[in-house]
């Protein structure tokens, strides 16, 4: 560390590291500042668009309640154009893909499914395969329904198990394998699922065989 004896030294030892120094010190501060506005423009931005994708799911949100299916068509395409990979645009395509299948467009319903199901939000990712199940079981592509079921990953769909397991038994029923249609339903009670219609379901599979055995 050096040591100077006079002012005049301090002020020549000053004047020298300025030379040596002034370039990147102004570099420093030019991109420090340049940082500190980047990062409150980009937090002003993102909080003015949260603003809007909020605002816009609202008035989704008011059309399904009104009926409106247009409004809910276009609120859903606007939301995916502008805010594509949000939460908020995952949740309108839902909205979007319910439409499309009441209206029995089940070819774009299945697309905006499958879509959401390559989501990396698990939950929506989950939610968008069990709807997506429930359109191929509608329409007959129960073998599909079961391949689309056994490639999802265990543990990332462990709150939805009893879901899938009450979905394989009725893609079971529909092929007419009743045993493994029941154990799959039995597992579902297992895992605690809480569907109404799951012991109906059961009964239904025992009074059928009783029939069969009658004949």
């Amino acid at each position: 560390m050096e040591i100077y004896d006079t002012e005049e030294e301090q002020v020549e030892a000053l004047k020298r590291w300025w030379k040596e120094n002034s370039t990147s010190t102004i570099v420093g501060l030019v991109m420090g500042i340049v940082i500190i506005l980047g990062w409150n423009y980009w937090q002003g931005h993102k909080k003015e668009q949260a603003i809007q994708e909020s605002a816009i799911y609202d008035q989704l949100l008011k059309a399904v309640d009104d009926d409106k299916k247009d409004s809910v068509d276009k609120l859903a395409e606007r939301m995916r154009e502008q805010f594509k990979g949000s939460e908020y645009a995952a949740f309108s395509s839902l909205f979007q893909a319910k439409l499309k299948s009441e209206q029995g467009d089940f070819a774009v319903a299945k697309q905006i499914l499958t879509t959401i199901a390559a989501e990396p939000n698990k939950q929506l990712s989950n939610i968008a395969k069990i709807r997506l199940v429930r359109l191929m079981l509608a329409t007959g592509e129960f073998e599909q329904g079961l391949q689309l079921i056994n490639e999802v990953d265990a543990k990332e769909a462990a709150s939805y198990s009893a879901n899938y397991d009450e979905l394989v038994g009725d893609l079971y029923v529909a092929l007419d394998r009743l045993d493994e249609a029941r154990t799959s339903y039995q597992n579902a009670l297992r895992n605690g699922h809480q569907s109404p219609l799951l012991q109906f379901k059961i009964d239904d599979l025992t009074a059928q065989e009783k029939l069969e055995t009658q004949k």
